[in-house]
């Protein structure tokens, strides 16, 4: 019975991740599923820093096989943020609809050709043998000037894709899952989890 421990709380994000990768593990808990009252500091100033942290704590108690992922919102016009701080950038307690009313106040007075943005996704998983790999996904797009969609979670209502007319939030769960920044890190664990696991990765 294979087991992977996805290091958070989030369950929008673990229902994402099963989506993505359920073909290789049995069981798939996250940090809901213990008692403990885990509160790891995000203090990296990358995402990489970020979702190596996260991944290494979680393991060092658990010693489950470990994936843990930082991802967020990099906009252009902003100088790259909210960046690593995506999930706090309206305060530690915001709603997702904080955040978002909180970047398009910031985007007033940006015209649509200069609001490019793009979602980053990197994981880090380590296996049952304590060994440790890295995974970096990209999505570009740009930020509109409303919410749309009810789909998804976080800045999705807010954020267009190349080569799209509509928001992540508003595409079905298998569109996004085959173009999102967390997608196309997946991709590459998925050929990691193929080697290490021996699996053919072609219909994963």
């Amino acid at each position: 019975m294979r087991k992977l421990l996805v290091a958070t709380k989030n369950r929008g994000k673990a229902k994402e991740i099963k989506e993505l990768i359920g073909d290789f593990f049995d069981i798939i808990l996250t940090l809901s599923d213990f008692d403990e009252n885990i509160n790891i500091i995000e203090d990296g100033k990358t995402f990489e820093e970020n979702a190596l942290k996260k991944s290494k704590t979680i393991y060092s108690l658990y010693k489950l096989p470990t994936l843990a992922d930082d991802s967020g919102l990099e906009v252009d016009a902003l100088d790259g943020r909210p960046g690593v701080y995506s999930a706090r950038y309206a305060g530690d307690n915001a709603t997702d609809e904080e955040k978002i009313k909180k970047l398009l106040e910031e985007l007033k007075n940006i015209p649509e050709e200069k609001r490019g943005a793009q979602f980053v996704c990197v994981l880090t998983f380590i296996d049952e043998n304590g060994r440790m790999y890295q995974t970096r996904g990209v999505c570009r797009g740009k930020i509109g000037f409303a919410p749309k969609g009810l789909n998804g979670f976080g800045y999705d209502p807010i954020f267009i894709p190349e080569g799209y007319n509509a928001t992540f939030a508003e595409l079905e769960s298998d569109e996004k899952n085959r173009i999102s920044h967390r997608a196309r890190a997946f991709e590459k664990l998925k050929k990691i989890l193929g080697e290490i696991y021996n699996e053919d990765t072609c219909d994963k």
